[in-house]
């Protein structure tokens, strides 16, 4: 699995570009552009390494990780994922001609090529919060980050939830790679380690 990063956005949000170097299927994970200029980089990205893109997908629904989602729709005419309690941060985008959302649950696998990563729901950021799993790595989105968490007050956050997502996180392989939304890759054993939420009921 080749992992490609992006910082787009005014939140400097990851956007990754995932394939399968055999087949060169790939996904685009969160796409939250601010201005469809970003974009062109991870065209001339996709353009280069010859890459067929078969979907977009989004870890959760708020603006800064979908808001490039019609852009790369258009340009490859692919289904949007994203799970399903999530899903009515899309209703606003153009339907009519596009394949519909794709509404993930806790569990489903995502395959592209010979790779596989699967769904696990950790709500807390959002309800609709999603990681997704790969052999030795996972994509935390907006829920875990390099030294942080993600933040709880928005609508539809919630701290307690937010505390039974993290257990599980914690118990994956230390040896786990991290690619979070916001900031730099990190590793699940770093996080047990270093970081203050990991360590501490204060915030619970």
């Amino acid at each position: 699995m080749l992992i490609e990063t992006f910082t787009v956005g005014m939140l400097s949000t990851n956007c990754y570009v995932v394939n399968n170097p055999q087949t060169k299927e790939a996904i685009i994970i969160d796409p939250g552009l601010d201005f469809p200029i970003e974009a062109q980089q991870v065209f001339e990205y996709i353009t280069k390494e010859k890459l067929k893109v078969k979907l977009i997908l989004n870890t959760h629904g708020h603006q800064d990780h979908i808001s490039g989602d019609i852009i790369f729709q258009e340009k490859y005419n692919v289904p949007i994922y994203i799970h399903k309690f999530d899903a009515p941060s899309l209703e606003n985008l153009e339907k009519d001609k596009f394949p519909a959302p794709v509404l993930l649950e806790d569990g489903n696998l995502i395959d592209f090529g010979e790779e596989s990563l699967k769904v696990m729901l950790t709500p807390g950021h959002t309800p609709g919060s999603i990681c997704l799993l790969g052999e030795k790595l996972v994509f935390t989105g907006d829920t875990l980050f390099a030294g942080g968490i993600g933040r709880t007050d928005f609508p539809g956050g919630s701290i307690y939830d937010m505390k039974l997502s993290l257990q599980k996180l914690m118990y994956l392989p230390d040896y786990f790679l991290v690619y979070p939304g916001h900031g730099p890759s990190s590793i699940i054993i770093e996080e047990k380690r270093s970081n203050p939420f990991l360590n501490s009921d204060i915030i619970f």
